[in-house]
């Protein structure tokens, strides 16, 4: 266990200098309290290992201190000339072992070998490394995208899409069971010639049985979102520029049928390439849609006491059923024919009617443009009301993202794409909160 240190005796009295006796605790001779006198230093060294033979030694100034917090380097014995009180020269310690050989002669009969071996610089004209399969992990991926190995698909950077501009804002997602994603969609915003602001959205779904639908819904929202952009700041009326949107879309999906050159041989039996379109522009306190298909816009107020509505009509063989009086709608969209579309963009459409309507909303709210992904998990416009969070004015990205996760709750059985603009639009530069 650990002891107390014990003073040493003393030989004399520090007093009257009288021998004195161990264990003495008082001189005999004049009384002095020995108690008080203070225990001579532990370690008296007889060894001085720094000394030089002729006297003192020029020690050199330390290093000043860094302000990074770093000390000064501590000199040690060997850091300077000195001997050791026999006249033997400090012994100077080995370097560390470092990336230089100190064990071979200075010259040598033989090739050496390098002091350090630096790593070889990746040569660029190489490959870059082959994407691995995210399912087997082992698997080389090919140019169409599965893995070779295994043959799973791999994600594509559009399986999910989120974009905002100014204070629009879209998401568009694979589903759940769709091995790829064929909606597609634009939003911005713009400027009347006025400066008000003017936002703008384009959902597109690609029809499915047609060849290349994916590419289909891509030409149709870039060209209708091009046209919008560039007739809004020129003072064109949002009906009319949107009338010309679609006209221009549907031209933009009649080319994809001309090109590639052997599109056609590879997929003979296949339609031409064909997509749905709904768009909508809401601009100086007026709100616009356009579409063709049965891709829908909603209008959902603010005020949730207020009756939202669907602001399209589809065209489907059910919409004709109910619009002729033959079922109603439960019945109609019951059928398994409800969904076959009777208007599209595309080469083989029988005649492009683009439909296109104004509303002059009287309060604050939300217009909801989407595909039948998510609608047929919310088709009423009161169901779509209550999915939809009551902020989604102040916080479109967020609106989306919970009708989006909505429909893949809900199952997700077809690609799901919702684009949501507030009315009116607020000033530039407000976007989600």
């Amino acid at each position: 266990m650990s002891q107390m240190p014990q003073q040493a005796a003393l030989p004399k009295c520090p007093s009257c200098a009288e021998p004195l006796e161990p264990g003495d605790l008082f001189c005999g001779a004049c009384g002095y309290d020995l108690s008080a006198v203070p225990a001579p230093p532990a370690d008296q060294p007889t060894l001085t290992t720094t000394g030089a033979p002729d006297g003192g030694v020029d020690w050199p100034e330390p290093e000043p201190a860094t302000t990074g917090g770093t000390e000064p380097r501590a000199h040690r014995a060997a850091d300077v000339p000195g001997t050791d009180s026999g006249g033997t020269p400090l012994h100077t310690p080995e370097p560390a072992a470092s990336g230089v050989r100190f064990d071979r002669p200075a010259e040598a009969t033989e090739p050496t070998e390098p002091e350090e071996y630096p790593l070889q610089a990746p040569d660029p004209r190489a490959e870059p490394p082959a994407q691995v399969c995210v399912a087997c992990r082992a698997g080389r991926v090919d140019g169409d995208g599965y893995c070779e190995n295994c043959g799973h698909a791999q994600p594509r950077e559009r399986d999910h899409m989120e974009r905002e501009s100014g204070p629009a804002a879209a998401i568009s997602d694979r589903g759940l069971r769709h091995h790829r994603n064929e909606d597609d969609f634009t939003v911005a915003h713009t400027a009347l010639p006025d400066g008000s602001p003017a936002a703008l959205a384009v959902v597109c779904d690609g029809v499915s049985s047609a060849t290349r639908p994916d590419e289909a819904s891509t030409a149709a929202s870039r060209a209708a979102g091009d046209v919008l952009l560039a007739a809004l700041p020129r003072g064109t009326h949002p009906q009319a520029a949107m009338h010309e949107a679609i006209v221009a879309a549907a031209k933009a999906v009649d080319a994809l049928a001309e090109a590639p050159d052997g599109a056609r041989e590879h997929a003979p039996h296949q339609n031409a390439p064909a997509c749905t379109i709904v768009a909508s522009v809401v601009a100086s306190g007026l709100l616009v849609v356009g579409w063709v298909g049965d891709s829908r816009a909603y209008w959902v107020p603010d005020d949730r006491s207020a009756p939202p509505a669907r602001l399209t009509e589809d065209d489907s063989w059910a919409a004709q059923m109910v619009a002729a009086g033959l079922m109603n709608e439960a019945e109609a969209y019951a059928d398994e024919r409800a969904h076959a579309i009777t208007g599209w963009l595309g080469a083989d459409a029988y005649e492009l009617e683009p439909h296109t309507a104004s509303f002059k909303p009287d309060r604050s709210g939300v217009v909801l443009v989407c595909t039948d992904g998510l609608w047929n998990y919310a088709e009423a416009p009161e169901e779509m009301a209550e999915v939809l969070p009551p902020d989604a004015a102040a916080r479109p990205l967020h609106a989306a993202r919970v009708l989006v996760g909505h429909a893949l709750d809900a199952g997700g059985h077809d690609n799901v794409t919702v684009a949501v603009v507030p009315f009116p639009t607020p000033p530039q530069g407000a976007g989600s909160a």
